[in-house]
C-alpha cells in the first residue's frame, strides 16, 4: 500500500463495519502510523487501538474539545474512548464489531486531530 496523505484520509467517511469487516493489514498498518505520526498503537486486552492524548491549557478548553470529539463520533457512526482530565483529554479509535484496527479508525483520528486546527 502507497502511503495515504493525511489529506486523503480526512476527506473519507466511515463505512458501516461489521463482524466480518477486514482489520488493516500489517502493510496498510505500517503506512497509515506514518500518516499519524502523534498517534500510539496500543493493546488493552488484546485489542489493538489508535491512542492519542491532547493538553490544554484548562479543563473546559479540554471539555470543549471532548465535545468537538463527541460530535465527530455521531456524524461517523464511530465511537471512541474519551479520557476528559484537567487539561488533558485522551481519544482511543479502534472497531469493537472487530476486535481491532480497520480504516475508520484512522479516518476518525486524522479527522480528530483535525479538530485542533478548527
Amino acid at each position: 500500500m502507497t502511503e495515504v496523505t493525511l489529506k486523503e484520509l480526512t476527506g473519507q467517511k466511515c463505512k458501516a463495519c461489521s463482524a466480518d469487516a477486514p482489520r488493516v493489514t500489517d502493510g496498510e498498518l505500517a503506512s497509515l502510523m506514518l500518516t499519524l505520526p502523534e498517534w500510539d498503537l496500543d493493546k488493552q486486552s488484546g485489542i489493538s487501538q489508535l491512542t492519542r492524548s491532547y493538553e490544554f491549557r484548562n479543563f473546559k478548553l479540554a471539555w470543549a474539545f471532548s465535545n468537538k470529539v463527541a460530535e465527530l463520533a455521531e456524524e461517523e457512526g464511530h465511537h471512541p474512548a474519551i479520557l476528559l482530565e484537567w487539561g488533558k483529554v485522551k481519544v482511543s479509535w479502534w472497531t469493537h464489531a472487530i476486535g481491532g484496527l480497520h480504516k475508520n479508525d484512522f479516518i476518525c483520528a486524522a479527522k480528530t486531530d483535525a479538530l485542533i486546527k478548527s
